[in-house]
C-alpha cells in the first residue's frame, strides 16, 4: 500500500506512474472524491462534538441559575442525532477510500524501463552456453513421459488438466532439486523457514494479494482461508504488526512450499507439460531490510538466484521488467529465464521483486532506529527457484540422442545416480 502522499502530495508522480503501468487514471477521481468526502464528514463531526461540548456547559450555567433549559435539551437532542448520521457517513466513506486504495499499484523504480508489455522489457545478461544438438532436441513432456518419470494421464484422473504426477526417478530429482535450493541457499546465510500453506484473508491483504487477485487463488470458503499461491505471503506475514530493532536488519529467510494458482485467463496457454500448472514446488526467498540498503539487497538476491542455475550449468538470461510488465506490488523486478532447447522457448523460473515499503504499510512493519525513530521496513521477495521450469531446463538441455538424461554434477550426491534412462 503506498504512502497517502503521493495522492496529495506528489500527485503528478503517481499519475505518471499508473500511466506508465497502464492503468487507468480513473481510480484516482474516485479516491479524491471519498477523500473529500470524508474530510468533510470529520469537519462536520468535530463542528457537532464542539457544539455538543457547549450546550453541556451552558446547560450547567442555566441549572444554577434556575433558568428553562428545554430548549438546550431539544438541540443537545438533534446534534446528537446529527452527530451519529455525520459519524457512520464518516465510516463508510473512510472504509470505501481504504477499500480502493488497496487497489493502487506500488510506483516503479526511477530505474524500471517504461513499457507496455514483456516486449519492451530489457534483457540485462545472458549465462551459459545454448547446446547445439546433432539430433532434433525433444520437449520435457516427451521425454518424461519415455523415461517414465512424468504420468499426465494418471494426474488427469485424479484432478484434471494441469496436474502431473512425479514418479520414480522423477520424484527423486524433484525432491533433489528442493533439499539442493534449500542447502544452497543456508549456506548464503538464509534462515530456512517452513510455514503454513493455508493463511488467513489478512495475510493475503499484508502481500498484496487481497482484494486484486483473488480470482487468482482457491479458497476454502467453509473456514475462510487460502491456498497460498507463493510461500512469499507466508514470509511476508512473518513479522506482522512488530517493530524490529535497525541493528538486527537485514534478515533473510528460505522457505519450500508447494504453491497452487488457479491460473484463471491463462486457458489455452502452455496447457502441455509442466510449464503452466495449479500445483507445483517452489523455493522462496525474502528479505526485510532497512530502506537505504534494499537496493543493493535486491542486487544480491538475483546473484543468490543465479548462483543455483550455474551450479546446475543451465543457461540463462536476466531480464528487467517494464513498468507495464511489473507484479502489481514491485517497484523493481527481475525475472531469471532458463532456456528449454526442446520448445525452443525461454521460461521464467524466478523473479526476484523489491517492493520497498509497500507490503510493510499492509503488514504494519517498522524498523526503530538506534536514536528511536520508527519506519517502515523495506522487503524483498525471490523465487529461488521455482522446480518445474528447472525440471523442463534439465530434461531438454541434458538429453541424449539415446533417449536418456545426464544429472548434473551438483545434484549426483542427492539423487545416487548419473543418468535416467530409458
Amino acid at each position: 500500500m503506498l504512502d497517502l502522499k503521493y495522492l496529495r502530495e506528489e500527485r503528478e508522480k503517481l499519475e505518471r506512474a499508473l500511466k506508465n503501468r497502464g492503468y487507468s487514471l480513473d481510480i484516482l477521481e474516485e479516491l479524491d472524491a471519498l477523500d473529500k468526502a470524508r474530510r468533510e464528514y470529520i469537519k462536520r463531526a468535530n463542528e457537532l462534538r464542539a457544539r455538543k461540548n457547549e450546550i453541556s456547559k451552558e446547560i450547567g450555567l442555566r441549572k444554577k441559575a434556575g433558568e428553562d433549559i428545554s430548549d438546550l435539551l431539544e438541540e443537545a437532542k438533534r446534534v446528537e442525532e446529527e452527530l451519529r448520521e455525520v459519524e457512520e457517513k464518516e465510516k463508510e466513506a473512510d472504509k470505501k477510500f481504504w477499500e480502493l486504495w488497496a487497489y493502487v499499484p506500488n510506483i516503479p523504480h526511477e530505474s524500471v524501463p517504461v513499457g507496455k508489455d514483456s516486449n519492451d522489457n530489457v534483457v540485462v545478461r545472458q549465462w551459459g552456453e545454448i547446446r547445439e544438438f546433432d539430433f532434433e532436441p525433444k520437449p520435457h513432456w516427451e521425454i518424461g513421459e519415455m523415461l517414465g518419470i512424468l504420468d499426465f494421464e494418471s494426474a488427469a484422473k485424479m484432478s484434471g488438466s494441469r496436474f502431473a504426477v512425479y514418479k520414480g526417478l522423477g520424484a527423486i530429482l524433484e525432491r533433489a532439486l528442493i533439499n539442493f535450493f534449500l542447502d544452497t541457499h543456508r549456506k548464503n546465510g538464509y534462515i530456512e523457514v517452513f510455514p503454513p500453506i493455508l493463511v488467513k484473508p489478512e495475510s493475503l491483504f499484508a502481500s498484496g494479494h487481497l482484494p486484486k487477485f483473488e480470482e487468482e487463488m482457491y479458497r476454502m470458503e467453509r473456514d475462510d482461508m487460502y491456498l497460498i499461491p507463493t510461500a512469499e505471503v507466508s514470509l511476508a506475514n512473518l513479522h506482522r504488526d512488530e517493530v524490529i530493532p535497525e541493528e538486527k536488519l537485514p534478515l533473510y529467510y528460505v522457505a519450500y512450499t508447494p504453491c497452487f494458482r488457479r491460473e484463471a485467463g491463462s486457458y489455452g496457454r502452455d496447457v502441455r507439460g509442466i510449464i503452466r500448472v495449479h500445483q507445483f514446488n517452489k523455493v522462496e526467498l525474502f528479505k526485510y531490510t532497512k530502506p537505504e540498503e534494499s537496493y543493493i539487497e535486491h542486487e544480491k538476491m538475483v546473484q543468490d538466484a543465479e548462483r543455483i542455475l550455474q551450479m546446475l550449468g543451465i543457461p540463462y538470461r536476466v531480464v528487467l521488467l517494464c513498468t507495464g510488465d511489473m507484479g502489481f506490488a514491485a517497484a523493481k523486478t527481475y525475472d531469471i529465464e532458463v532456456w528449454a532447447p526442446g520448445i525452443n522457448r525461454w521460461l521464467e523460473a524466478s523473479s526476484v521483486s523489491n517492493v520497498e515499503d509497500f507490503q510493510a504499510r499492509r503488514a504494519n512493519i517498522r524498523l526503530r532506529r538506534k536514536d528511536g525513530r520508527k519506519e517502515y521496513v523495506h522487503m524483498l521477495n525471490g523465487s529461488g527457484l521455482a522446480t518445474p521450469r528447472v525440471f523442463i531446463a534439465i530434461l531438454e538441455n541434458y538429453q541424449q540422442k539415446d533417449g536418456s538424461v545426464v544429472i548434473p554434477e551438483v545434484l549426483r550426491d542427492y539423487i545416487g545416480f548419473d543418468v535416467i534412462r530409458p
